[in-house]
């Protein structure tokens, strides 16, 4: 296959506090998310001084993509678009057919399998290239990197870390709490139906990268797999537990400490920073649990590293496809892949901060 665009696709986030509700509104528009909900939200983004820090790590990642691709003689021009503010992606597919690009290869910042992780991404790419019609540049997603060595290794280094400032955790009262983004039930059990698979995709990858990090970084500690940042209605049922109910459990089970691991996340946007440094921290220090968090891949060389080796891979069919668990991977989804049979307002990605 031959490219001659690199596209970093992701999510997005405010820059300023006049941003914020405007971009709120983005996130959920069709959804019918009250506007308390959405002052509600607002409010976290005020604690940080009404900016996300998503945007700014995007750029960081662009330019460490650039630097690594010149240093290996990937001549590929790098162009970034996001789904809910500036950069917009249709703004920058556009950008990329007035360049003369004609096939981009498209890597997109979450490593998994699900509506709002996969499938929603995918038809955000459809829609923004239907604005130009026919003449729009062909845009190839990269194939998820759960257990890729380049997003585990950062993860474990992270991990390891995180038990290093706890100073002498005790493997018999320190648990290694791994959290993702909670989602509707149905969305996690469509999540790779319609790939051949059983479904259940999202929830398996990441405890497969739960287990695989946790072995390498802390053998004997026991861990567990929750979720967090759920913003459904409270009649629709979604991935269970919470991060902070867990950690009352926790707490009244004789644990003494957490490391809190965001493995659902390739950055410390908004939704780590909140969810789990303000909220989860403070819920542990109710609790009396010494807390540390990990930090997320970012920047982190070997995950650059691997976003090459991921493009190197559709460039090369003989290239190496390193892989440290044992799930299917694919290159290509069917267009019914991870869309969820739900009904009312439950497919929404529940995703509204970043």
């Amino acid at each position: 296959m031959r490219y001659d665009a690199f596209l970093l696709v992701s999510f997005g986030g405010p820059e300023r506090p006049e941003d914020v509700l405007p971009f709120l509104r983005n996130v959920t528009r069709g959804r019918g998310v009250p506007d308390e909900r959405l002052a509600e939200v607002a409010g976290h983004y005020r604690h940080f001084g009404g900016v996300s820090p998503i945007n700014a790590q995007c750029r960081e990642l662009l330019a460490a993509i650039g630097t690594e691709f010149a240093a290996h003689g990937l001549d590929l021009p790098c162009y970034w678009g996001n789904r809910n503010w500036d950069p917009l992606l249709v703004d920058t597919v556009a950008r990329m057919h007035a360049a003369g690009v004609r096939r981009a290869v498209a890597f997109v910042t979450s490593a998994y399998a699900s509506y709002s992780a996969c499938r929603q991404y995918q038809d955000d790419i459809a829609a923004a290239r239907a604005t130009l019609g026919p003449a729009a540049p062909e845009i190839d997603k990269l194939r998820h990197f759960h257990d890729h060595p380049g997003h585990v290794i950062p993860h474990t280094e992270a991990v390891r870390a995180a038990l290093g400032r706890l100073g002498r955790a005790d493997p018999g009262t320190t648990r290694l709490v791994f959290t993702a983004h909670s989602v509707p039930l149905g969305m996690a059990a469509a999540s790779g139906a319609a790939t051949g698979g059983t479904g259940h995709r999202y929830e398996r990858q990441l405890r497969e990268l739960a287990a695989l990090v946790a072995a390498a970084a802390a053998p004997g500690y026991r861990w567990d797999l929750v979720w967090q940042s759920r913003s459904g209605p409270p009649q629709v049922p979604w991935l269970a537990p919470d991060v902070n109910a867990h950690l009352a459990d926790l707490a009244a089970a004789g644990v003494r400490a957490v490391v809190v691991s965001p493995i659902g996340f390739v950055s410390d946007h908004l939704e780590v920073r909140w969810d789990l440094d303000v909220e989860a921290a403070a819920t542990a220090a109710g609790l009396g649990l010494d807390f540390a968090r990990a930090v997320t891949p970012g920047t982190h060389p070997r995950f650059v590293a691997m976003v090459r080796e991921l493009v190197a891979e559709r460039l090369d069919p003989a290239a190496d496809r390193p892989a440290l668990g044992g799930l299917p991977h694919w290159d290509a989804c069917r267009p019914d892949c991870c869309v969820p049979a739900l009904t009312g307002r439950q497919h929404g990605p529940g995703r509204i901060v970043a």
